[in-house]
């Protein structure tokens, strides 16, 4: 068998494996994936060690994943929570910031390493936020409104903060390119609803007896967008999500919406089998303490402060209290951000890990507490169990 063909049946047969174990012991799926990429990766037994091109195409699975939101977000609702949200969002975000630089300085990383380690602690993860919040609760109800809005604006800041680290990374810092980039956002959101309105759509009610042709034009809206998006600087998961909201207003968007979503799982449990896999477990010893106090402040205060927020904008309690923990972990775009600055020798590999160890933690520990407490589409408990 070749490379590629032995590691995807070592991850699938080994998923589902520790799947038919994490479901008898009563185990969040997305943990057990987790586990499974450190036992069988390149700082594990070394059966799957071509970790790079994994990487990839689990990325593709975040950009399905941000496609089909996008698909269930009307245009005008987004615009509406938005707005609401931008306070919560850049406040939460100063005060995580914060936090994170702190507790930094604290354990003795240098003054660039805590900047960077207080950004990555500013986000919460779209995946374990979307994937954990029943689907009825996300597609029509205020809290999935009011979640999309957050995690959208927080995709946003994060951008910024790559953009930043990219810039610096090659040694050189560009105002003129850096507010062009940003600039570039609305030409390009734009020309996506035009792009849609006189090509996609005619071209959809032209040939919508052909389901597969339905589903090639999908396919390829969702990964040029996103490609597009990349060339821009702005993301490819900006342009897959803009992807997404842009066929949102069609009748076709729902069918569009079920056939794809056996295809994003695919992808995401290659996602998080390589998150699991990209971590050197020989590292654990230099960076266990400092994680350790970082993932219980972030899971402890994230969900007060984003409570606090919240309610100030007169959302009632129980759904402030509700959003608080479902967005009580770190993000996979501090990974990201991990991965960049560590690439580009803007911070040690110490620092990279502890990011990354804060990150898996927290992952863990805020997925336990959601299937536990509040309703999922994957909880232990039949009472909480909601799709």
């Amino acid at each position: 068998m070749s490379g590629i063909t032995t590691s995807f049946f070592l991850i699938f047969a080994g998923a589902a494996v520790v799947a038919s174990l994490a479901l008898y012991t009563r185990q969040p799926l997305i943990i057990a994936y987790i586990v499974l990429g450190a036992v069988i990766g390149p700082y594990g037994v070394e059966w799957v060690t071509d970790l790079k091109l994994l990487a990839d195409i689990a990325d593709v699975g975040i950009l399905f994943l941000l496609f089909l939101l996008g698909l269930d977000m009307q245009p005008r609702a987004l615009i509406d929570t938005i707005q609401k949200s931008t306070v919560v969002a850049l406040l939460s975000s100063l005060a995580f910031a914060s936090l994170g630089i702190g507790i930094a300085f604290l354990f003795g990383f240098t003054l660039v390493e805590c900047l960077v380690i207080g950004a990555a602690m500013m986000f919460s993860s779209t995946i374990i936020g979307i994937k954990l919040l029943p689907t009825t609760v996300l597609h029509h109800k205020h809290t999935g409104e009011l979640m999309i809005g957050l995690l959208l604006l927080q995709d946003l800041i994060a951008i910024f903060v790559l953009l930043l680290l990219m810039a610096f990374g090659l040694g050189e810092f560009s105002i003129m390119d850096f507010s062009l980039t940003l600039l570039s956002l609305p030409l390009f959101v734009a020309a996506a609803f035009a792009a849609v309105r006189w090509i996609v759509l005619p071209l959809l009610r032209r040939f919508d007896r052909f389901h597969e042709y339905i589903f090639l034009v999908a396919l390829g809206w969702c990964l040029g967008l996103a490609e597009a998006g990349h060339a821009l600087g702005l993301s490819a998961e900006i342009g897959a999500f803009l992807a997404g909201i842009s066929l949102a207003t069609s009748p076709i968007s729902q069918y569009i919406a079920v056939n794809l979503k056996p295809l994003r799982d695919f992808f995401l449990i290659l996602f998080f089998f390589s998150l699991g896999a990209r971590f050197d477990l020989g590292l654990i010893g230099e960076v266990l303490v400092p994680a350790m106090v970082l993932a219980t402040t972030m899971l402890g205060l994230k969900p007060v402060i984003f409570r606090y927020l919240l309610h100030g904008l007169s959302e009632r309690n129980s759904l402030a209290w509700d959003l608080g923990f479902r967005l009580g972990q770190v993000s996979e775009f501090s990974l990201l951000i991990a991965y960049m600055a560590a690439g580009s020798a803007i911070i040690g590999r110490e620092a990279s890990h502890l990011i990354q160890a804060t990150t898996i933690i927290t992952f863990v520990v805020s997925s336990y507490i959601i299937i536990l407490n509040y309703p999922t589409p994957i909880a232990i408990s039949d009472k909480l169990r909601r799709d």
